[in-house]
């Protein structure tokens, strides 16, 4: 058996959740008996050798103009090409925004099925079963697929990367067939936040709610994740009342998420909030109200007004990590 994971790259490098795919693809390689090779576009031959140190030792490079910037459609027809060539059973892409979109174009082009926001995968005879979340979080599903082309997602923060190996990557190239619909739309760029944490693959997440009772009083939060070198994240209300951009939302209508702290600050914990980062390995949440659902799922729990509790609270962490807030 033989699986392809797809690499995302940001600016010529490799994300981090290229390396999570890697893990996922590396993790089903061992379970199968099979081997497993990489696809990328955007990056060059000498930056793909930072995956040889997560045990990748074949990459392709998807080399078509289409391809400069993320584009679901094209990508999906360059990624299914490859795995035809291949012969790859599996694919496995990240649970991003671009892995999202990408991933059931390829199962359509395959006839494949496909698991979506995978937290785990075992076996099961001769079988692969892969772990899911359900009902905004509430249940795991365990769903097993029949077909012989199989696609998944998987969450980012889930399958974590570690450097253990020291591969050289064998880099070749692979210059996909794409029709008119894979070159009809063209994204001419994408603009960024600069200089701050994406939420989406961050290890440590501070996010607020209505309880910071306006924009002007989300720089606690802001204050609260510089101490721990963590970025910002936001309920659906904040970013509906537009208090913050909504690249920073969190829930089933944002971004799922999972990093190892995740600090719930003025937030109550409404089930579709709860659906984006109740898979967090570590949930703290602040809240004045001791029946706020948010405390069902939380690790840690501080009933306390948030503009008592966080100013305290950011002194402390910032005295442990030596990361200095401005006064």
């Amino acid at each position: 058996m033989k699986i392809l994971a797809y690499l995302e790259t940001q600016e010529g490098a490799f994300k981090k959740n290229a390396f999570e795919a890697i893990k996922a693809a590396r993790h089903i390689a061992e379970l199968t008996g099979g081997e497993f090779i990489g696809a990328t576009s955007g990056i060059d031959a000498a930056n793909i050798q930072e995956a040889g140190k997560y045990g990748l030792e074949t990459c392709f490079t998807l080399d078509h103009d289409a391809l400069a910037q993320p584009n679901a459609a094209a990508l999906a027809q360059a990624v299914s090409g490859l795995a035809e060539q291949e012969t790859c059973q599996i694919v496995v892409f990240p649970a991003t925004a671009l892995g999202k979109e990408t991933a059931p174009r390829v199962a359509v082009r395959l006839q494949a099925g496909m698991v979506a926001d995978t937290i785990d995968i075992q076996r099961d005879g001769d079988c692969l079963v892969a772990v899911k979340p359900v009902y905004a979080g509430k249940a795991l599903a365990t769903v097993k697929i029949e077909a012989p082309q199989q696609v998944y997602t998987i969450r980012p923060n889930i399958f974590t990367a570690t450097a253990d190996s020291s591969a050289t990557v064998s880099v070749s190239s692979f210059a996909p067939s794409l029709d008119d619909v894979a070159t009809k739309t063209t994204v001419t760029g994408v603009t960024r936040n600069t200089g701050k944490l994406d939420v989406a693959e961050a290890e440590i997440i501070v996010s607020g709610g209505r309880g910071l009772k306006g924009p002007e009083n989300f720089y606690l939060i802001e204050e609260l994740a510089r101490a721990f070198g963590a970025a910002v994240g936001a309920s659906r209300a904040v970013v509906d009342a537009g208090w913050r951009p909504h690249a920073e939302q969190v829930g089933q209508t944002g971004k799922t998420v999972s990093p190892n702290l995740y600090v719930a600050c003025g937030i109550s914990g409404a089930v579709q909030h709860l659906a984006g980062m109740s898979s967090s390995k570590n949930i703290v949440a602040v809240n004045k109200d001791k029946n706020a659902p948010i405390f069902q799922v939380a690790d840690y729990g501080v009933v306390g007004d948030v503009f008592e509790v966080l100013p305290e609270l950011t002194r402390l962490v910032s005295e442990t990590t030596g990361n200095k807030i401005e006064a």
